[in-house]
């Protein structure tokens, strides 16, 4: 009798093995979990750091990215706040309700956040850059209002070294200092350093000099204006 059983017991549990390959559901599915809803959110937006010394047009080429991308918002670290960069709630002079007012991680959704003197920036307001440049989200809990605004945008920001001047002999890290839940979330961090060349700084004071002429002395781009705007 004990044999029977045991094989009852078999036949029983092959019939429920097929029956979940039948379905679709795997055996590592959590319980009380349909199959196929553990899904991650990936981030497919990429935040990027411009850090070098002063004088190489950085905020230059921040200015020139947001002229030419679609949508975006141009903003400086220093005059920047939590409120600003997130969300605020502003009481609406018509019906007096209190209402949601967006701020430049949210209206440049879908676009390009341009960040400049990221270094001058307050520790407040950097915490909210956690959520906004992992997450792509922002959330807010004021006043009775709670919501989760999407801010699905690429941050581009600009930052000079901590001793003014970038140090050789120190690393990247040592020379932005920076947090490093912070700049852990930069796919790319770029240096931009002023290195003495005779050359290539005679080319560049001519053509700074050259552009204050009565015919400006203009020198076309290697790329072309649309392909740049289609590549960012």
């Amino acid at each position: 009798t004990d044999k029977k059983r045991r094989e009852k017991a078999g036949d029983g549990s092959d019939s429920e093995e097929e029956e979940d390959e039948e379905n679709g559901n795997d055996g590592d599915t959590a319980a009380g979990e349909p199959a196929g809803t553990s899904k991650l959110n990936k981030r497919g937006d990429i935040n990027i750091l411009l850090c070098g010394d002063p004088g190489t047009s950085k905020s230059q080429l921040l200015g020139y990215v947001h002229k030419l991308s679609p949508r975006g918002v141009y903003t400086s670290g220093k005059g920047s706040s939590a409120v600003g960069l997130t969300a605020s709630i502003v009481r609406d002079p018509e019906t007096r309700d209190l209402v949601l007012e967006s701020g430049a991680l949210v209206l440049s959704d879908l676009g390009i956040c341009c960040i400049d003197e990221f270094d001058k920036m307050t520790e407040t307001t950097r915490a909210i850059l956690h959520e906004a440049m992992e997450q792509q989200t922002v959330s807010i809990a004021k006043a009775g209002i709670i919501a989760t605004l999407n801010a699905r945008t690429s941050i581009l920001a600009s930052a000079n070294p901590s001793e003014s001047r970038y140090n050789p002999s120190m690393s990247v890290v040592e020379n932005i200092k920076l947090p490093p839940t912070l700049l852990s979330r930069f796919d790319l961090i770029y240096l931009i350093l002023d290195a003495p060349n005779v050359e290539n700084d005679r080319k560049l004071a001519q053509h700074l000099v050259g552009l204050y002429y009565e015919t400006p002395n203009i020198v076309e781009p290697p790329l072309d204006h649309a392909l740049l705007r289609d590549y960012i």
